[in-house]
């Protein structure tokens, strides 16, 4: 008798693969706040909604139907506080499922009514460059890539 788990690890890596190819073959562009650092890239093909400026400095981007939403956002750091001091700082939500913390970066995930959030900042000088994704907690693998390639590409 055969067992299910090399089945099951081929249909997972072929979904992986799926996804990758799909991120792939969105449309990117690469956004940027010289005066900050931040630089990112943004799949203008999902998020095609560009709802303008938001408080201070940074863009909220929506997909057509409004479910999922992006911010770029550069977050004033005056005294340069690590990444570990910005978060607590900035009172993280309860529900954080995942965290990250590095001297240059963090980033934390998290469910909250039915959508899955995503947040990374990468420490600059004076400012803390971040992303911020909401989607639907439905989507989760779907988004994988996508959220992938942005929290990668933030500051590159």
């Amino acid at each position: 008798m055969c067992s299910g788990r090399p089945l099951a690890a081929v249909v997972l890596l072929s979904f992986m693969l799926l996804a990758e190819a799909t991120a792939a073959s969105l449309e990117w562009r690469r956004y940027a706040i010289v005066a900050t650092g931040l630089s990112v890239d943004v799949p203008v093909s999902i998020f095609e909604e560009d709802r303008g400026a938001t408080e201070g400095r940074g863009r909220h981007f929506f997909t057509k139907d409004y479910r999922a939403n992006l911010t770029i956002k550069s977050f004033p750091n005056p005294q340069n506080d690590s990444p570990a001091v910005f978060l607590e700082k900035m009172r993280a939500p309860a529900e954080i499922q995942y965290k990250r913390m590095t001297p240059k970066f963090f980033a934390v995930s998290g469910a909250r009514d039915g959508f899955t959030w995503y947040n990374r900042c990468n420490r600059a000088n004076g400012f803390m460059n971040c992303v911020l994704l909401n989607y639907p907690a439905a989507e989760e693998r779907q988004w994988d890539a996508v959220v992938r390639r942005i929290s990668l590409s933030l500051g590159k």
